[in-house]
């Protein structure tokens, strides 16, 4: 229902812009008789990214965390985060290698951490069921264990070290190396 109604709108808008009756305004506002259509959805992005869908402008999207990841061989590397951004994002910008077979969808658990400090774990929200049943699957599940596509991000987390585990099952494509994407 809702790829009927957005193609609907999106043959209305096309008409429209191509009459002259629909415009767009420098910042990239619609300005015309569709604009109201759009009012609730000024304040929220049409992404599925995490770090679109932050609360708040602004500084509060330009402030960041450290975050040190821990390879299977004990290396560090140690990132700047912004607010809002999921862990597995942030180690795809940062070619740090935590696969995500899913992308964040919560249908695997290859995007595995395991939070080096118990007070960094409890800062966090409790795993959903779905994560929970995800983490189930996990190769070298400990207390601490959670999934990257579900840490995300916030102020107090600022330090925190997560280790990547030596596998994950991925049981899609054995020996495959993902490419962010």
């Amino acid at each position: 229902m809702f790829k009927s109604k957005l193609s609907q709108f999106s043959s209305l808008l096309r008409q429209r812009l191509s009459i002259g009756q629909v415009t767009i305004s420098k910042r990239g506002y619609l300005q015309g008789p569709c604009s109201g259509y759009l009012q609730t959805m000024k304040h929220r992005p049409l992404s599925t990214s995490a770090a679109d869908n932050a609360q708040g402008e602004g500084d509060k999207q330009k402030e960041k965390i450290s975050v040190t990841f821990i390879d299977k061989y004990g290396e560090e590397t140690t990132i700047k985060v912004p607010i809002g951004m999921s862990m597995l994002e942030a180690a795809h910008e940062n070619d740090i290698e935590l696969e995500g077979a899913c992308e964040g969808s919560l249908a695997c658990s290859t995007c595995h951490v395991i939070v080096m400090d118990v007070n960094y774990y409890n800062k966090l929200e409790d795993p959903t069921d779905e994560e929970n049943d995800m983490l189930d699957l996990a190769f070298g599940l400990t207390e601490t264990s959670r999934l990257g596509c579900q840490v995300i991000a916030r102020p107090e987390l600022d330090g925190i070290r997560l280790a990547l585990p030596a596998a994950t099952r991925n049981f899609a494509v054995d020996g495959h190396v993902p490419k962010p994407h």
